[in-house]
């Protein structure tokens, strides 16, 4: 499968990682410095096992600041981006994930968009049915900073807010990267996940 993740922090690195295994993934992310790091090896986030890992294992990944070309060929485009909290509100900001499933949209209509970032109860929904496009899934993370990759491959839990044969596929992707077996995986509507 081809796969991009955008984001590069603790979620975009771990899920590139483990997903560079067994497929073709482009990390994307709008900082140059962090795209010709990675290439050159050098991760933007502090995560040991993670670097290890890029440094040891071979995988089939490459960093692009270029959203074109990333997501031209993607089968999966997962997001990992920031959504600060507003206090004022008592939601997420989620502007940054709708302008770039927007901008995705319009680059590659066939791709099947997983959100891996932290979003508010039906927002998953919301976006189907703003942008008329029912590839939308909700995968939360449960990962700890530092030890993301870590988390990753030894998940307590899959959880995909969908039970299309997308979602399908996308949940045994994770389960062949990571280094445990019999993961429970738990195919559940986008509400419920969005609630765990």
């Amino acid at each position: 499968m081809n796969i991009s993740v955008i984001g590069m922090g603790y979620v975009g690195c771990a899920n590139a990682l483990l997903l560079a295994q067994h497929n073709k993934v482009s990390i994307i992310d709008i900082d140059e410095r962090k795209v010709k790091d990675f290439n050159s090896g050098i991760l933007p986030i502090q995560d040991s096992m993670a670097t290890k890992y890029l440094d040891e294992k071979e995988l089939n990944v490459i960093a692009t600041s270029s959203i074109i070309k990333g997501t031209k060929d993607a089968d999966f485009i997962i997001l990992a981006l920031p959504t600060d909290f507003n206090e004022s509100n008592n939601l997420y900001d989620t502007d940054v994930i709708e302008s770039v499933i927007n901008e995705i949209i319009i680059l590659n209509n066939t791709a099947t968009i997983i959100i891996k970032s932290t979003i508010n109860i039906g927002f998953t929904r919301y976006v189907r049915e703003k942008f008329n496009y029912k590839k939308i899934i909700f995968s939360p993370e449960f990962l700890r900073e530092g030890h993301a990759l870590e988390d990753n491959l030894n998940p307590s839990r899959i959880i995909v807010g969908d039970q299309s044969v997308e979602a399908r596929s996308f949940s045994a992707l994770l389960a062949q990267g990571a280094d445990k077996q019999d993961i429970d995986i738990l195919l559940t509507t986008p509400e419920s996940a969005e609630c765990i």
